[in-house]
């Protein structure tokens, strides 16, 4: 991969002081492989220059890949977690039904990075109408099931793309921490949105006990994040953006064992000879709920 690198200001408040330092980087453009800019992939605990703002409390990479630079990352990205990318999207589709009420009403809604599609089935299946999703990486997309691939928009989210106003519900899972601009982000998923839509994100909590636990051989620290939330964070991403009733709560992640093993940091070589008989194996596939580190966050477009 052709790297080209730009400093940036925080992606939150826009300071430009220098940030706490956090961490140097750690990155080996040499080490990744095709699954780098791949989701729920096997680890490599690799990360960029990670900085706290000192004006928010963002922790942010500085310097960063260019947008371009990504872009072609993720566009040839390889994919092999739909089995995973199933049991999230059912711990998804659970939030979404909470909040269906307070939808103004089931007609348009959009996720993006929606990886092979399998959320926008959940959205199908709920009763929604209208359902799109936007995903960067090519693989995904074409293992999606042909009669999702077609509300698939493939390349990287560009609110142009789509008219203003016309959903009811936006949504974006363990992405935030992808995008250049997460405020920009945010702000466009308001103004799609209809008059009481929501804007419904689940992002990686950096003060998790977990994150905590594990330092930084806790999977969140990975060279595809250029920022990582906490509930502060978090909740300033939505109000910045223009929403209310804003609500930020732990989530409990569903998946099978076989995937916890994956992400917690025993070595490479150890997990790359046990795993594919774990998941061939009964207790492999046990599904465990735990509260691995994520939040859940949603606001309101008044």
């Amino acid at each position: 991969m052709k790297a080209e690198w730009l400093e940036r200001a925080c992606p939150l408040c826009g300071s430009r002081a220098e940030a706490r330092l956090f961490a140097e980087s750690n990155v080996n453009l040499a080490e990744l492989d095709g699954f780098a800019f791949a989701s729920r992939k096997l680890p490599e605990y690799m990360h960029h220059r990670l900085g706290e703002c000192r004006s928010c409390g963002m922790l942010y990479a500085n310097p960063v890949l260019t947008v371009d630079t990504l872009a072609s990352a993720y566009e040839a990205a390889d994919f092999d977690s739909g089995d995973e990318a199933s049991y999230a999207s059912a711990t998804y589709a659970r939030h979404v039904r909470k909040i269906m009420p307070a939808l103004p009403d089931c007609r348009g809604t959009l996720d993006i990075g929606t990886g092979d599609g399998v959320f926008l089935d959940a959205l199908l299946k709920l009763g929604f109408q209208d359902v799109r999703g936007v995903e960067p990486s090519k693989a995904p997309v074409a293992a999606a099931q042909p009669h999702i691939r077609p509300l698939i928009t493939t390349g990287f989210f560009k609110a142009g793309e789509f008219p203003a106003g016309a959903f009811s519900l936006v949504t974006c899972f363990q992405t935030m921490e992808h995008v250049s601009a997460p405020l920009e982000t945010a702000q466009a998923a308001h103004e799609l949105l209809k008059p009481k839509g929501a804007f419904l994100i689940v992002v990686h909590n950096r003060k998790s006990f977990s994150a905590k636990v594990l330092g930084r051989k806790s999977p969140i620290f990975d060279i595809e994040h250029l920022q990582l939330f906490c509930p502060s964070t978090a909740r300033q991403l939505l109000e910045r953006a223009g929403f209310e009733n804003v609500v930020v709560r732990p989530l409990w992640n569903r998946y099978p064992l076989h995937y916890w093993m994956k992400l917690f940091p025993f070595p490479a070589g150890f997990k790359r000879s046990v795993l594919p008989g774990l998941r061939r194996s009964w207790i492999g596939r046990m599904v465990l709920p735990l509260p691995a580190g994520n939040l859940i966050c949603v606001g309101f477009k008044g």
